[in-house]
């Protein structure tokens, strides 16, 4: 997994291939195959493995609001660790190839139902903050990406001082107060979903 995560550090997700780690790791591609039956696989192993910090954290003894929060960014924070983190993550997890954003969308939905929400729309929740902090840090690398390479127009980069708004990192903590402000509204509403 070291090997494999540092072609993606160093080179991205698109050049992580079967072909390229087997070259890497001077052996035949043919040999990967024993551990990974495709490329799906080995992304999804990178992808726990970009995970596993976030995995082996346990936030249950706070209140529900701050353990949204700590996941979100937390997530957010190993993303950020890889290159392509999020594109990475949100392609194993579309293809049901990362047990450890399964154990993220566990806690979340946990938290969503200390909310006092229902199984169905805790689970919901769950997925909701989920997409948003991959979307949100798939366009963060993706402005990352562009602003390093200088190809973003002056001000238009979020880096930027003629930016609106200058810190991603308020701006990331907004959406998820959003998300958690709208579980508590629909976990106290009159008529709650069940």
């Amino acid at each position: 997994m070291r090997r494999a995560t540092a072609i993606l550090d160093d080179y991205g997700i698109a050049d992580l291939t079967m072909r390229r780690l087997a070259r890497e790791l001077d052996i035949a591609p043919s040999a990967l195959y024993w551990h990974f039956a495709n490329k799906q696989q080995l992304l999804g192993a990178v992808a726990d493995h970009v995970l596993d910090p976030l995995a082996e954290t346990d936030c249950r003894d706070v209140p529900w609001q701050q353990r949204v929060d700590f996941l979100c960014s937390a997530l957010r924070n190993a993303l950020l660790s890889h290159k392509d983190g999020a594109e990475l993550v949100s392609a194993s997890f579309a293809s049901g190839q990362t047990s450890h954003m399964i154990t993220v969308l566990d806690r979340l939905a946990e938290a969503a139902v200390t909310s006092g929400l229902g199984a169905v729309p805790a689970a919901l929740a769950a997925r909701s903050i989920v997409y948003y902090v991959l979307g949100y840090v798939a366009d963060e690398q993706s402005r990352l990406q562009w602003d390093s390479a200088g190809a973003l127009e002056e001000g238009q980069s979020f880096l930027s001082d003629g930016a609106a708004l200058t810190d991603p990192t308020a701006q990331f903590g907004f959406g998820v107060r959003l998300l958690v402000d709208g579980i508590d509204q629909l976990a106290h509403q009159s008529s709650p979903i069940s």
